[in-house]
This record gives C-alpha cells, structure tokens and sequence, in this order.
C-alpha cells in the first residue's frame, strides 16, 4: 500500500542538501497542538520504555531519507498536524548528527506527545492504537504475454483525474476520490468489474504481465511490488492512482462468508485458498471496487522499499503509514509495545507513506520489506500499541522558512 505523491513542505519536508539552515537551540514548545478525535499528553523521553535501547541510528537514516524525498503530490492539507517550518529546520540540522548523537538529537529538536482519544459516548478513553504492516511483494512477470503470465498490470489511464485530501468535484460523490473526465465534468470511474471487463478500452495499456489474478490483487492491495522478469531482471512496479472507489477488504468477505476463520488469517492462507477456489475468487475479488494503476522504474538499491507518499525510499522497520489528513510526512512516532521479532520495548519511527485504510489518529502500517519473509512477518503483525508522537520544537527567528504549499522544489 505504498501510495505516492510529489512536492511540497515538509511531509519530506525540503532536501536537505537544498537548505542551509544555521543550528541553534529550538525554542521551546509553546504545547501541544489540536488533532482531530485525540488529545496529545506531554511525555518526558525518559519516561517511554525502550527509548534508551532502541537503535536511534536507524531512524536518524529514516529522518534523513524522508526530508531529502521529493514530496507528496497532490499535497497535503495546509492544517495537517506538523509545522513545515519546524520541520525544515528540524532536516537541516539531522544533516550534520553523527549516528552516535541520533538519540540526543530527537530529544533536543523535537516534543513527545502521548496520543490519546478521549472518552466519547459509549466508548471509554483509549490510551492505545492499533498497528499494522505491509512489505513489498517480490512476484514473477513478463513484458510480454504467453502461458503463465496472463494478468495485465495496467499504466495510468489518460482520463483518470485523482483529487487531493479534502477536495471535491461539482456532481461528483464525495465518497469518490478519483474520476473520469468527460466534456461535461467529472463522472465516477468505472470500478474494478467495469474494468476487467474492457471498461478502459484504449484509455490505458499493460505495463508487464504476472502470473494471474491472485498475483495483481496482491500487487494492488499492497500498492507497490517488485517483479522478476524471465531473462533475471528484477523492475520495481510503483502505484500511479486508483480509480477512487471505495475499498473493500477481501480477509473481511472471507471471513463474513465463512470461507476462512479470522484467527490466523495470513496473506499466504488467503491467496492459497483464492487459487485453489477459483470461481469464488474472481467474484470476491470483484466486490472491492478499488483498482490501482501502476508505472514502472529500474531497482537501483535491493536494500531500500519502494518510494511512499512523501516521496522517498521506505526503510524497512523504520517508515511508518499514517492518516495523511492528520498527520505530515516527516514526523517521528515511538511505537510503545513489542513488535514480533524485534527486540526491545519500544521503536522509533518516521510517518512516510499513507493508505486508504490507514485512518485515524493512532493507526499506524510499518513497512517491514521486500519479499516472503517481508510478507510473512507483515501478516503476524496487527497489534494494538501506543502511539507517541514527536512534534518539532518552533524554529527560532531567522530559519529558513518551508516552501508554500503546493510550490515546486528545484
């Protein structure tokens, strides 16, 4: 579900290299600002299990990695939770902090807030989120189609219209986040049945070729993959929009229909069980009506994930997936609890990606990596956890200030 975007302040705020920025000590917090559904408590870094433990090195690279991104497009809402500001001053000074001084770094430049949603109705305060992961499937494909490789992954048709967080189209239902653009205005894209079945006709045309199906709806619900092709190579498939209609998760019609049990419901236990009842996979997979379109790219580092919405690579452990319309890109999150496999009480993170199902102030979908093991450990992880999150401290007079929203970067 890596979902991309490009240029704007800070969600990867400024590319360091492009600021100059004198370092001088950050004036203190003036409190915690408002997010929609929570409440933010102040919390000393000391106070946070784990945090003197936790490989501060590896999410200052993360940091780093995000502000030198390209930035989401469209961009974000101007009152997303995150000044751009503070966190352009925040990128420039990560630029000269030995791997060593990361710890230090977060605790002078940034704030720690426990999120918190407050008692409402029925519903008593939780003091804890819940948390995901995804990874980048490593699958089999072909430039050309032939026996084995039949599922087209299509580009991005030339009359899609996606629209940015928040905004809306004359006579078109809000519930929509994309259209079609026709001589009268905007009408619904045609949704994933529509489109299997030709809805698109010369609109788009296929990128490669995998193996079936079950292998595109893989692709599609993760967002992004990296594909093997017959002669060795290996091609990064990166999303490019989506045709704006609502998402339906397939292990929920699984289990609604009593197909598969909820507990231990794994990637590997749904798509096995996808091929082996083939009739009944083309219908349910035809009740999500999302559909995603693909661009390609070479593979020039094995060790990084595909770009997320900030506009950079994503490291794996270390970039996390937020709700976009709350949260900037760039910001810090300590996940409070234990993740399967990772040693310590506590992990640092940086919001770099968003998804549609990521929705909310504590909700959260870490990025673990590429491959079966990535996907393995992807399907093991849905836990509840506390959210923290470190907001920058004001920048003081005479830093450089964050672009407009909206304006390109060189």
């Amino acid at each position: 579900m890596p979902r991309r975007r490009v240029s704007l302040p800070a969600a990867a705020v400024l590319a360091v290299a492009a600021v100059s920025v004198p370092v001088r000590p950050p004036h203190a917090a003036e409190g915690p600002p408002a997010v929609p559904g929570a409440v933010l408590e102040p919390v000393a870094f000391n106070a946070l299990p784990g945090w003197r433990e936790d490989d501060a090195g590896a999410a200052l690279d993360a940091f780093r990695r995000t502000c030198a991104g390209s930035g989401p497009n469209p961009p974000q809402a101007a009152d997303v939770t995150g000044s751009p500001a503070d966190l352009t001053a925040a990128c420039a000074a990560a630029a000269e902090v030995k791997p060593a001084d990361a710890r230090k770094f977060f605790e002078a430049r940034f704030s720690a807030y426990r999120i918190v949603r407050p008692a409402s109705g029925a519903e008593p305060e939780r003091r804890l989120g819940f948390l995901t992961g995804y990874f980048e499937p490593e699958l089999t494909g072909s430039l050309e189609p032939g026996p084995g490789y039949t599922a087209p992954v299509l580009a991005r048709p030339d009359d899609l219209v996606s629209l940015a967080p928040g905004e809306t189209a004359p006579g078109l239902d809000p519930i929509y986040r994309a259209g079609r653009r026709t001589e009268t205005g905007l009408v619904p894209y045609p949704d994933r049945a529509a489109i299997e079945d030709g809805a698109l006709g010369e609109r788009t045309r296929p990128l490669l070729w995998l193996r079936d199906a079950v292998d595109l709806f893989v692709l599609q619900v993760q967002g992004s993959g990296r594909v093997r092709l017959p002669d060795g190579r290996s091609m990064r498939v990166l999303y490019d929009g989506k045709n704006g209609q609502p998402y339906t998760s397939i292990g929920k019609l699984l289990v609604a229909e009593g197909h598969l049990p909820l507990n231990g419901l794994s990637l590997e236990r749904w798509t096995s069980w996808l091929r082996a009842h083939p009739d009944h996979a083309r219908r349910l997979m035809r009740m999500n009506a999302s559909y995603i379109f693909f661009r390609t790219e070479p593979v020039t580092d094995p060790a990084l994930g595909p770009p997320g919405a900030a506009g950079a690579p994503l490291s794996a452990g270390r970039s996390m997936a937020v709700d976009g319309n709350l949260w900037r890109y760039g910001l810090p999150f300590w996940l409070e609890g234990k993740l399967p496999g990772q040693p310590g009480r506590g992990h640092l993170v940086v919001a770099a990606d968003t998804g549609s199902a990521i929705v909310g102030p504590a909700r959260g979908d870490l990025y673990v990596g590429t491959g079966p093991a990535a996907g393995r450990a992807a399907g093991d992880l849905h836990d509840r956890m506390g959210f923290i999150v470190l907001i920058p401290k004001a920048s003081p007079a005479g830093n450089a200030a964050a672009p407009a929203a909206g304006e390109a970067r060189p």
